[in-house]
């Protein structure tokens, strides 16, 4: 059968060109509009990830958690194989042609759909926030090597203004100018890590293991929630745009690859660097230049500020159609609105903040607990329904096939609970919290599986207690028209 437009069965659409503005928000993407390929995935991820951010996050393995390369090397390999949830997290929009709280809606209901709606908005903030303040903080170091030291106040708030408006620009554009950017800035950064590799490689030490098994399951917690989890909740804001009969196999290895790989040789990297790095150098993006040469910290500085654009980019859109999953009626331009205006407002607090190290590393951790139930129940819930989906349903405020009680599918927020539960017994996020289980094993300083226990009793409960239901729902849905 033809599809609108008269495309043909395997054909996609033209692509908008890139300084066209998307007004489309949560709303189903139709089939003629459907332009994009596995490999735009690819390049997409790898071209946001290639960013310093996770520089840092291999840096923290040695200088925090205190392990050795080889220990940081095999928790990194580990806990980057999570980005295969990442790809399975991938498939349900080109079914569904919506985003993915516009899935997750199938299998929370409409309003039920709020709680974790409400959770990852406030994530995506938190995320982009940590992108703004780290921006500025490079900037005010540009401003030292210009000879602006101290930098004054107003300065710090002209960064932070500057940085908020130019950070909303592409996610303003659109989904169409996010794809085509991103994989145009990948071989740069490339080309920036192969330049950092050479100074790194001949002057560190691999040392002997050193930290107990407790210290790398925190670290690789890290991992995983900076990481392959970590980004499950945006992947279906990109794949809808992909034609329903694009091959699942390609779908998943483009993300998983695009996302694992980057990840994986830039934490290896930064794990590197931290075995040689002055312990009195301050642990963050500007702190790393004490590894480098004189002569590269501007063009480094420079490159750190376009990624972290780059990966603030992918946040601020999907918090800005996750947003319209939690207050429906607001347009998608008006919610980049709101998230700018909030993260200029909070990031000007952790600029000028004294804990702002601290306070990521809190948030990284106490992600998991909401986020590996709800991908749990996700992928449970699209695996039950043999990832068939009725697009109008889903966008239904009231009604359809998902609304079963009041809007609300009490079996999945039950699971959500009962893993968000299990996964805050076993999370370590020390000083502030450390669950009963965290702190009785694993050595000085505790351990953390609670990505692990949030997966499985979330994902168990739900498929103990909503799987018939689910299974005669997915029965029930139409393939969709190819």
């Amino acid at each position: 059968m033809s599809s609108a437009r008269g495309l043909a069965p395997g054909d996609v659409a033209a692509g908008p060109p890139i300084t066209a503005v998307e007004h489309r928000g949560i709303e189903y993407v139709p089939l003629s509009e459907r332009w994009g390929r596995p490999r735009n995935l690819f390049w997409m991820w790898a071209g946001a990830i290639w960013n310093v951010e996770f520089l840092v996050y291999g840096v923290l393995a040695v200088v925090v958690f205190g392990l050795s390369f080889p220990q940081a090397l095999a928790v990194i390999l580990v806990g980057n194989l999570t980005y295969l949830l990442t790809g399975l997290a991938s498939l349900q929009g080109p079914r569904a042609g919506t985003t993915c709280f516009g899935v997750s809606r199938a299998a929370f209901g409409p309003n039920g759909n709020r709680v974790p709606s409400l959770f990852n908005w406030i994530t995506q903030v938190g995320f982009e926030i940590e992108g703004i303040a780290l921006i500025v903080f490079s900037g005010m170091a540009l401003a030292g090597e210009a000879g602006i030291s101290p930098v004054p106040t107003w300065l710090k708030v002209v960064l932070v203004l500057g940085a908020v408006a130019v950070q909303a620009v592409l996610p303003l554009l659109g989904h169409a100018a996010v794809l085509k950017v991103l994989r145009l800035l990948a071989i740069p950064f490339v080309v920036l890590f192969a330049i950092m590799t050479a100074f790194v490689a001949h002057r560190y030490h691999a040392g002997p293991p050193s930290a107990s098994w407790g210290a790398m399951t925190i670290f690789l917690a890290l991992v995983i929630s900076a990481g392959g989890l970590g980004w499950t909740e945006n992947a279906n804001d990109y794949s809808r745009y992909l034609a329903p009969t694009a091959s699942k196999a390609r779908i998943v290895v483009a993300v998983t690859l695009g996302g694992a790989i980057p990840s994986v040789l830039l934490e290896a990297l930064g794990a590197a660097l931290g075995t040689e790095l002055p312990k009195a150098a301050e642990l963050s993006v500007t702190g790393l230049t004490a590894g480098f040469p004189g002569w590269f910290v501007v063009p480094y500085l420079i490159f750190a500020i376009l990624q972290l654009f780059a990966i603030n980019t992918l946040d601020l859109y999907s918090s800005g159609v996750t947003l319209q999953s939690l207050v429906p009626g607001l347009h998608r331009i008006a919610c980049v609105g709101i998230d700018t205006v909030i993260c200029a407002g909070v990031a000007a607090y952790a600029v000028f903040s004294s804990r702002f190290y601290a306070l990521l590393s809190d948030f990284l951790l106490f992600i998991i607990v909401w986020l590996g139930p709800w991908c749990a129940i996700y992928l449970v819930d699209s695996w039950l329904r043999r990832n068939r989906y009725e697009p109008a349903s889903l966008l239904n405020e009231a009604g359809g096939r998902y609304w079963r009680r009041g809007g609300i599918h009490w079996r999945a927020l039950v699971a959500q609970f009962l893993g968000m539960g299990a996964a805050a017994l076993w999370l370590n996020a020390y000083p502030p919290y450390v669950g009963p289980l965290a702190s009785r094993l694993g050595g000085p300083l505790g351990s953390d599986f609670s990505v692990f226990l949030g997966l499985i009793v979330g994902g168990a409960a739900y498929w103990l207690l909503a799987r018939e239901p689910v299974r005669a729902e997915g029965k029930a849905t139409p393939e969709p028209i190819a």
